[in-house]
């Protein structure tokens, strides 16, 4: 049974579902009611799941949830995790239960489910303009007038289509749009303030709909010059700040309170530090935190951002925790420094690192897993495999054997969430004690 706090989400019939043979992971010779998956007693190192599984440390995100809500309570600053790095409705659950404001997602599929789970704030942090994707979001909100989403335009035109498709519903209030500021040469936004007040203007005039404030992302500022990103990230927020007072100065607002929201998981700290402070307008304004990496963080690039951010917050020690680990089974030996293990592309990220090789254990033998050597690396992956290149003269090259399990960190984990339909919460001896859906 599912032992994270739900958040007040409708997840019983997760638990009520049957798994069949065939599901990722899982070790299925018959369907079994998902909620019966903490009885079966199943250990990972002991060999007892399907190979490769995809696993959750019940600890790790329990810390992460506590420190990030801690983080935000500390700030002043709200959270609206983004939802689209798990798309997991039980860890949804888990964020709304750890203070979270609503749960950010990017396309109108995804806000469907998380509403069919019982979300009941989404802040869609993409451009809405597909005639099929408005009309699914203004349903919901015409159908549920409890329901809240909030929604974002970059252009004239995409107000108009956001405009002209509210006229058709009668919606029990107007649409909240965000104006999107962007970057150049990157993705969606406005890339000039003035271009941002431009669209804001058109969102206040529009029959329908409501300017809630501004968004941007500073995540597309990551490169190998931290100085640099660390100034562009700074004059970026300046930037978002500036048009929320601009707008109100107009008198553009129309609501109870002023949206201001930006956040990746690299530099959010940057970004709760450069949205507070933004008063002494007409109404109460709102920062709202998006980052979602940080419920799980990684062992790759988030680990990297993650251990300077500790050392900007002075929290070293005590810092988020990596969560996600793809564990597989030794597969062939051909070559005395070489191991071909049963994972590859279709079941741990490749996009921003490969994975991580971090553990070894033998089914069987001590139920501890055993750390890799340095010098041990994955070093490339097809489809189903991955080749860990083993150093040369250490004795794990005579004594990793067919058979033996290897536990591997990821980099970027939105990127194999995406690739388990079901993972694995696990306790710190690998005991399996739930299971985490997710719907991509």
């Amino acid at each position: 049974m599912h032992t994270l706090p739900h958040g007040g989400l409708a997840l019983s019939s997760l638990d009520e579902q049957l798994l069949l043979p065939g599901t990722k992971g899982l070790p299925l010779r018959e369907p079994l009611r998902q909620g019966a998956i903490s009885v079966q007693g199943w250990n990972v190192l002991r060999g007892d799941t399907s190979f490769p599984v995809a696993v959750l440390k019940q600890a790790s995100l329990r810390h992460n949830l506590a420190w990030m809500r801690a983080f935000c309570e500390r700030r002043g600053i709200s959270l609206a995790p983004h939802g689209k790095t798990t798309m997991s409705p039980q860890l949804f659950g888990a964020q709304l239960a750890n203070g979270a404001w609503g749960i950010t997602l990017a396309t109108a599929t995804q806000v469907q489910v998380a509403h069919r789970f019982g979300v009941r704030r989404v802040l869609l942090a993409n451009q809405l303009v597909a005639r099929a994707d408005i009309a699914a979001v203004l349903a919901l909100l015409h159908d549920d007038p409890d329901f809240a989403c909030i929604v974002l335009a970059d252009s004239h035109a995409g107000v108009a289509r956001l405009a002209q498709a509210v006229a058709a519903y009668k919606l029990a209030r107007p649409l909240p749009v965000l104006v999107e500021l962007g970057l150049a040469g990157k993705r969606a936004g406005c890339r000039t303030p003035q271009e941002a007040m431009d669209v804001a203007r058109a969102i206040a005039a529009a029959e329908g709909l409501a300017l809630a404030g501004f968004e941007g992302y500073e995540g597309l500022l990551v490169s190998d010059d931290r100085e640099h990103d660390l100034r562009m990230v700074d004059a970026f927020l300046a930037q978002l700040a500036a048009l929320v007072r601009d707008a109100d100065a107009e008198g553009l607002f129309d609501a109870p309170e002023i949206l201001l929201s930006a956040g990746g998981s690299s530099y959010f700290d940057l970004v709760a530090r450069g949205l507070q402070g933004v008063g002494g307008l007409s109404r109460p304004v709102r920062p709202i935190l998006r980052s979602g990496c940080y419920l799980t963080s990684d062992h790759g690039m988030y680990r990297r951002h993650i251990d300077e951010l500790n050392a900007r917050e002075g929290a070293a020690h005590d810092g988020l925790r990596p969560a996600l680990e793809v564990w597989s089974a030794v597969q062939s030996r051909p070559e005395l420094t070489l191991a071909i293990l049963t994972m590859g592309k279709r079941d741990a990220s490749y996009d921003a690192d490969l994975p991580i090789p971090l553990y070894t254990a033998r089914p069987g033998e001590a139920m501890v897993p055993t750390a890799l050597p340095p010098g041990c690396a994955i070093v490339k992956m097809n489809d189903q495999h991955a080749y860990l290149r083993l150093p040369e003269g250490d004795p794990l090259c005579a004594s990793l054997a067919v058979g033996d399990l290897v536990g591997c960190g990821i980099s970027h984990p939105c990127t194999t969430f995406d690739k388990w339909p079901l993972l694995l919460a696990v306790d710190d001896d690998y005991n399996v004690r739930h299971a985490l859906n997710t719907f991509f």
